[in-house]
């Protein structure tokens, strides 16, 4: 057994800021509680902030716990790996102590709205055992177009 509290200081994630259009931070969770099923992020987005547009090869679970923000899903066009067209298929407004469920491999993108901040807690639910839960990230305008993977 592991206790610990995701509001004390410290544990900060390095992220990648190309994975984000705005400020975000991260705190891994997973590691404070020593989790091996999952790998457990609490997320913090500024003021219009959001991920870019991105899939797991795992599933994954949102759990809301600050502020309002959304969940946009994407339908992808095309056999190129790199650079394809894409049609929003939904918009899910997202607010304190909603819980989402994201199937692996679904196209999407979440985060603040510009009036608010938002913050979640992701769990990435391992694939299978000795498979790494990888996240692809790619470059879009959040309309029609991915021109490269980040």
């Amino acid at each position: 057994m592991k206790k610990s509290n995701i509001y004390a200081p410290g544990d900060k994630r390095k992220i990648n800021p190309e994975w984000f259009t705005n400020r975000v931070h991260m705190k891994d969770i997973s590691s404070k509680i020593k989790s091996k099923e999952q790998d457990i992020y609490h997320v913090y987005f500024e003021n219009g902030a959001k991920t870019k547009v991105h899939l797991h090869n795992g599933n994954q679970i949102l759990i809301v716990s600050k502020g309002v923000g959304s969940l946009e899903i994407f339908r992808r066009f095309g056999a190129n790996k790199t650079n394809f067209k894409i049609k929003k298929t939904e918009k899910i407004s997202l607010k304190q102590g909603d819980i989402v469920y994201i199937p692996s491999n679904t196209l999407h993108t979440h985060g603040s709205t510009k009036k608010s901040m938002f913050s979640h807690i992701a769990i990435n639910i391992l694939p299978s055992k000795n498979i790494q839960y990888k996240t692809t990230w790619y470059e879009s305008d959040f309309k029609s177009i991915v021109t490269k993977k980040i």
